[in-house]
């Protein structure tokens, strides 16, 4: 990549151009990206040099030369644009670099698909007729395309919608929050809907904030498998008991467990 000859006067550069200064301890980074529009259609390769924590040059490809970025990187630009093989190489890098790593690993990044995961949660314990805000945490999934809506009672919410936009997990997926200002009233089911390629139809997820009764506990809609796991008919103190365990972890929501004494398993009511 020319990075022994560049790298090498860059560093010799940084430290004479600051003379004496030159810390006894210091970092060299040298950082360089890959950037695809459309495929194959538009290639970008950029490269960046730092200095500590600060860049001071860096090559871009649709420029086709180093520009300097502080005055610190003015010598190697200046140098490194008058080294004709060296600049050959650097051009080249799109191609050599770019192209080589899409056409190796493009396919299968484009066929690669990860399911996301959501969850549904208030993020305060706050009584009816409260200002509250909802969250629709969706988390894991690839690629990046991903659309996420909040519905009141089937009504689409458009106001008072928050995202922390699109993060990056460092293990090839990603994470979005998506929030809802909201003042949650009785009986109002909220609906957090996902629409991601690795799914042929939309996920849903919903929350409601039901009155609270003598006889009721109210938990999350994601403790639903676990409450199903124990319906096996002669459970009942278990169930009392794990219920009350995930009331003791969790938040109001859309899943009623009646405890009277009569229960029967048909009388999970699931909204």
């Amino acid at each position: 990549m020319g990075r022994e000859v560049g790298g090498g006067i860059w560093m010799g550069n940084t430290c004479k151009s600051m003379a004496d200064s030159c810390q006894s301890f210091f970092m060299h980074q040298f950082k360089c990206e890959c950037r695809f529009s459309n495929g194959l259609e538009r290639m970008q390769f950029f490269a960046r040099y730092i200095y500590n924590t600060e860049e001071d040059v860096h090559f871009d490809s649709d420029v086709g030369e180093f520009t300097a970025v502080t005055e610190l990187g003015r010598p190697d630009a200046e140098y490194w644009n008058q080294q004709k093989d060296f600049m050959e190489q650097m051009r080249a890098k799109v191609d050599t670099v770019c192209r080589s790593n899409y056409l190796g690993v493009g396919s299968f990044m484009r066929q690669r698909r990860v399911e996301p995961t959501v969850t549904v949660y208030p993020a305060k314990t706050q009584p009816l007729q409260h200002h509250n805000l909802l969250v629709c945490f969706v988390n894991g999934f690839y690629p990046g395309h991903i659309e996420v809506r909040w519905f009141r009672n089937n009504h689409e919410e458009e106001a008072g919608v928050i995202s922390t936009g699109l993060i990056p997990n460092g293990d090839w997926t990603f994470q979005t929050m998506v929030m809802l200002e909201t003042v949650p009233q009785s009986g109002e089911v909220y609906t957090c809907q996902v629409e991601h390629p690795s799914q042929k139809s939309p996920i849903t997820v919903e929350w409601t904030f039901f009155p609270p009764s003598q006889n009721s506990w109210y938990f999350s809609r994601s403790a639903q498998c676990y409450v199903a796991a124990w319906m096996g008919g002669e459970f009942r103190g278990e169930l009392l008991l794990f219920s009350r365990y995930l009331m003791s972890n969790s938040y109001m929501s859309g899943l009623v467990i009646n405890l009277e004494p009569s229960i029967q398993s048909e009388r999970i009511l699931l909204s």
